[in-house]
């Protein structure tokens, strides 16, 4: 028994692993506990191993690898159309031996330990950003209730709790509450402060956030983003790595007719973000004579509302970085429009 490939579904206690051989048959069932596996692996002779990638499975792919066995992490996506029903472990397992199978499915590469630490900053900024923002946001709904309004965003949040304290209409305990709501933000605000310091050092260290950043639209932020979570090399094509993104048009075409809807919103939903605010950002500055009126843009303006013009800008955005980064050249400015 010649065992070709052995897929694994990892979960907290017990590991399901399915081998197959040449011809794709099932010629291995096990199940393994957690601290079974790295044995089993240290063991077995060199073999391509294909994981899902999820949580853990950039680990367990330096483990492997450690090991001398040939890792493939393959996308959910990819894996989830094999599942058959009664979802279990092994019908997981097999569903990502049978997805490993099928040509055209690009794997995603291993991160190292300190890939995953430096993205680490940028998953946990996010965290904070939208704790302070469900603060903020429950100040403003508890301080409506007394008849107290106030406007929109985290710099409004300061002048809210000094209105709170200062109205004599407001109970003693409401009043208490909203404050240590604004405190509570108040100290996400200083730890989000630090954590864009330690990233603007970051992105002035890192070579390609630098050069990302010179695309108007793209700041600091999104450029370290896009250099540390996204391999070009991954993807064949620009609009490839656009598709990925989300930022394409869903097709439902038939009999010969295409149909193009919108876009499918799949893929990197934080980087599909920063790329469509960016293009906002830059269609608001956008005005006749400036450097960011380009031709192409201001055309784009004349026959799209503005917020269709920005998920197409993107989507170039999007192309110019994946060209960028497979390249290496710098960005070129567009001429604006005369």
């Amino acid at each position: 028994m010649e065992i070709k490939r052995i897929a694994v579904d990892t979960s907290k206690y017990v590991f399901t692993l399915v081998g197959v051989d040449d011809r794709g048959k099932v010629v291995m069932r096990r199940e393994l506990k957690r601290h079974q596996v790295e044995p089993f692996f240290a063991k077995h002779v060199p073999v391509e191993v294909v994981l899902e990638a999820c949580g853990g499975s950039h680990h367990w792919g330096r483990i492997f690898s450690a090991l001398g066995h040939q890792v493939r992490l393959l996308p959910p996506q990819y894996v989830t159309p094999f599942v058959k029903r009664g979802k279990n472990d092994r019908h997981d397992a097999l569903a990502i031996a049978e997805a490993s199978a099928r040509p055209g499915v690009q794997p995603v590469p291993v991160k190292s330990a300190e890939q995953q630490a430096a993205a680490m900053l940028l998953s946990v900024r996010e965290l904070l950003v939208k704790q302070r923002t469900q603060l903020v946001n429950a100040m403003r709904g508890h301080a409506t209730e007394f008849g107290i309004v106030a406007g929109k965003g985290v710099g409004n949040a300061d002048a809210l709790v000094e209105r709170v304290r200062g109205d004599a209409s407001v109970p003693a305990a409401a009043q208490a509450m909203i404050v240590l709501l604004g405190e509570r933000a108040a100290a996400l605000q200083t730890q989000i402060a630090e954590l864009d310091h330690e990233l603007t050092a970051q992105h002035k260290a890192h070579p390609v956030s630098r050069m990302l950043a010179e695309v108007p639209g793209i700041g600091p932020l999104g450029a370290l983003t896009l250099a540390l979570t996204t391999d070009a090399t991954q993807f064949r094509s620009a609009r490839h790595f656009a598709a990925w993104l989300g930022l394409t048009p869903k097709e439902n075409s038939t009999g010969g007719k295409p149909r193009l809807g919108g876009i499918s919103r799949e893929g990197n939903e934080r980087l599909r973000q920063l790329l469509v605010l960016g293009a906002m950002s830059v269609i608001r500055a956008a005005k006749p004579g400036s450097r960011l009126a380009t031709r192409w843009l201001m055309q784009l303006l004349g026959r799209k509302p503005r917020r269709l013009a920005a998920v197409a800008l993107a989507n170039k955005m999007a192309r110019i970085v994946w060209a960028m980064m497979r390249s290496g050249e710098a960005y070129r400015h567009a001429p604006a429009m005369g």
